[in-house]
């Protein structure tokens, strides 16, 4: 079965990453908002939602918000670097969801919406818990509590069902909870050239 064309840019959602792309992991709460939010940036390539961070193969939707396959809602984003950095990703990311919630995002509640980053090597990690670090500051001068955010190496990612992805393309008035602190995230670029 081939995989599903992305609604927005046109290419299979199983499309080869292009030479000297990257991509990138995160978990925001509901992915539907998500996706939109990273599809939007300037240099990303190719988004899609689907699930990380658990003990379950290929779960479906209906597993996962079972809460029983220890999965996160997240969205895989392809990007290329020259155009936008994984800084700039990680300062899209703290600045549009409250990461000090655990296992919930606003009214949605349960393990498959905690606040996940997956990493894919050493420079994302430590750019990754540099940014942790400096906004779970900001966010404690504001009267937050400490930040929830799973940091994890590298796993499987499983490929929600076709009818999630690009769920907000399909329809543009559909359920989006994303919800910031308020609080700005630095672009703090550690990696050269950015």
């Amino acid at each position: 079965m081939s995989a599903p064309i992305h609604r927005i840019f046109g290419r299979p959602l199983d499309a080869e990453m292009p030479k000297g792309y990257d991509q990138a992991i995160f978990g925001m709460g509901c992915y539907w908002g998500v996706e939109r939010l990273f599809w939007q940036q300037d240099g990303v390539w190719l988004t899609e939602v689907g699930f990380a961070g658990g003990d379950t193969e290929n779960p479906s939707y209906k597993q996962v918000c079972a809460g029983t396959t220890g999965h996160a809602e997240v969205v895989r984003v392809v990007y290329d670097s020259s155009r936008v950095s994984y800084e700039r990703l990680l300062q899209i990311f703290w600045e549009n969801h409250d990461p000090t919630q655990g296992n919930r995002q606003g009214n949605d509640v349960g393990s498959q919406y905690r606040s996940l980053i997956m990493y894919f090597n050493d420079s994302q990690k430590v750019a990754a818990e540099l940014s942790k670090a400096d906004y779970g500051n900001r966010l404690a001068v504001d009267g937050y509590p400490r930040i929830t955010t799973q940091i994890i190496p590298p796993g499987p990612f499983w490929r929600a069902e076709d009818d999630h992805q690009q769920y907000l393309d399909r329809y543009p008035n559909g359920y989006c909870g994303l919800r910031g602190t308020g609080v700005k995230a630095p672009l703090t670029d550690i990696a050269e050239g950015h």
